[in-house]
């Protein structure tokens, strides 16, 4: 099956630009959301939706294709749900959702685009790092909440095949490095259907340390890592109870 776009790579060690990259990361994200702020300002005036207004960022303030709308409480359900949908239909923009928590109703017609879950997940696993125990496949109680979020970019692609490939570096056994490179695929793939991601659309797989990062030794830590990769999209027909409406 043809990959879509080149996997997304969680590390698990330290590169020594890590302030680089993370401060390239928040700058494009910053760049990414005032774009989609700009747009969403005008789709929502041609939609007659003042005084509604999308924040493109999550509750800890990092940027997000995602975006939060407020301020349309006293609107009838009809301005709601035009508005919404004039945001979703921005180039880029992922799922919408009102403050109130309700959701923008998801139709057949609707065009999702699997790299948009890769470009939403790859910008928050450029800025952080998914953290396992020492030696173990167990994932660290504070990587909790960029799971929750990796779990939230790829909701929109339900139906994709995600592919979760664990990888290490060459320290150790490299039968022990297999098998601890799969364990951690593994609990990445649980603690996504933990968090609503159906099971069905996961695979995993440990490759140890025999694909390192290009340009790296097989030595560095910067190998320990887990790579996720959109591989199809085959759409989820909605039902009532999938499809809520405007509030």
């Amino acid at each position: 099956m043809p990959m879509l776009r080149s996997p997304i790579v969680v590390s698990l060690g330290f590169l020594p630009v890590a302030a680089l990259a993370f401060l390239a990361s928040a700058l494009n994200g910053r760049d990414m959301a005032a774009s989609l702020d700009a747009q969403a300002k005008v789709a929502i005036a041609k939609a007659n939706g003042a005084p509604v207004r999308a924040r493109f960022a999550t509750a800890n303030g990092a940027p997000s294709r995602h975006p939060l709308l407020s301020g349309g409480e006293k609107l009838d359900e009809g301005t709601r749900d035009r508005v919404a949908k004039a945001v979703a239909a921005i180039h880029g923009v992922g799922g919408v959702t009102w403050v109130d928590g309700t959701a923008l109703a998801v139709t057949t017609q609707t065009s999702i685009k699997p790299q948009h879950c890769q470009d939403d997940v790859e910008a928050l696993l450029n800025a952080r790092t998914l953290r396992f125990e020492e030696g173990s496949s167990r994932i660290q109680v504070a990587s909790g909440e960029l799971v929750d979020e990796v779990a939230a970019a790829l909701r929109p692609c339900l139906g994709s095949i995600i592919a979760i490939t664990g990888h290490t570096d060459s320290s150790g056994s490299e039968a022990g490095n297999v098998q601890l490179s799969l364990a951690r695929a593994r609990a990445v793939r649980d603690a996504l259907i933990a968090r609503g991601i159906p099971a069905d659309g996961l695979r995993t797989r440990g490759l140890g340390s025999r694909s390192p990062v290009e340009g790296l030794d097989s030595s560095d830590p910067a190998n320990r890592r887990i790579e996720f990769s959109v591989l199809a999209l085959q759409p989820i027909k909605p039902t009532p109870v999938d499809t809520p409406g405007p509030r």
